[in-house]
This record gives C-alpha cells, structure tokens and sequence, in this order.
C-alpha cells in the first residue's frame, strides 16, 4: 500500500503520534505536549500507511531567516525505507527561501543527515531543561 502525505494535522491522532515518538524512539512526548509543539509549528508533514501513522515531523519557522526542523519520527518498520529521507526533503522544501535551515539530530544520526546536505554547527550553543541528560545522551558537550 503506498503511503499517503498530509501537512494537516486534523486528522491526527495524537495518542497514535505519542506512540510513533516512543517507538522512533524519540523519548516519551505526551500527546498533549505534541499537538502543542505541532501547532505552534509552521511547516509539519504526516505520512500514513493503510490509515496509520507511520512518520511525522516538523519545522519552526520565522519566515525568513530561519527555518528550524525538528522532531522527524520514522515508525522503526519503516526505517531504512527512504521514508524518513522523504520527510526532511519535504521539510527542507517548505524552509527554501529561510537564509539557514538548521536541524537538530539524535546523536548517531549526524551521517543520515549529512547525506541530505546538512553541515555541522560549529558555534552552536543550548541549555536544555534536565543538562546532566542531555550530556549523558550525548546532546551537549563542553563549549
């Protein structure tokens, strides 16, 4: 069966996209906080596979100057099948005319998105609410 994209959430399910997000896996976001950050969010994409969720992401946007893409989540079935390289292509192209478009990556998945065209951030900088966490996970390191 082929997969079916939307830029509308809807439709969305968002107990369907917790789950998506926790088996991608990209930590526990509750379904509240997802249609939050989903809807505060300028460009979004959901793709579906007989009626399910099988991927999503997002990208927060001023406008012009900077398109940031985030939360791309790719059902672990579907990994590896050129879906998720479909989700930031799409991302990307609704960011074209942003002076930067930056992404924020899963430690370990730096080459996936070097292939797509991304560059390493050399001078970027976060806090992020839990630090010991997020140096653990590997996020953060000394500046």
């Amino acid at each position: 069966m082929p997969v079916t994209w939307t830029n509308s959430q809807d439709q969305v399910d968002w107990s369907e996209l917790e789950s998506l997000y926790r088996l991608a896996p990209l930590g526990n976001k509750s379904a509240e906080h997802l249609l939050t950050v989903f809807t505060n969010s300028r460009f979004k994409f959901f793709a579906y596979e007989n009626g399910h969720l099988v991927a999503a992401g997002r990208a927060l946007s001023d406008g012009a100057d900077c398109s940031y893409i985030c939360d791309v989540a790719v059902m672990p079935s579907h990994q590896g099948s050129g879906l998720g390289r479909e989700m930031v292509s799409r991302l990307v192209e609704a960011s074209r005319g942003h002076k930067k478009i930056i992404l924020y990556s899963v430690p370990g998945k730096e080459g996936f998105y070097r292939k797509l065209g991304f560059m390493r951030l050399l001078t970027a900088m976060a806090i992020f609410e839990n630090q010991a966490a997020a140096i653990e996970r590997g996020h953060l390191g000394e500046a």
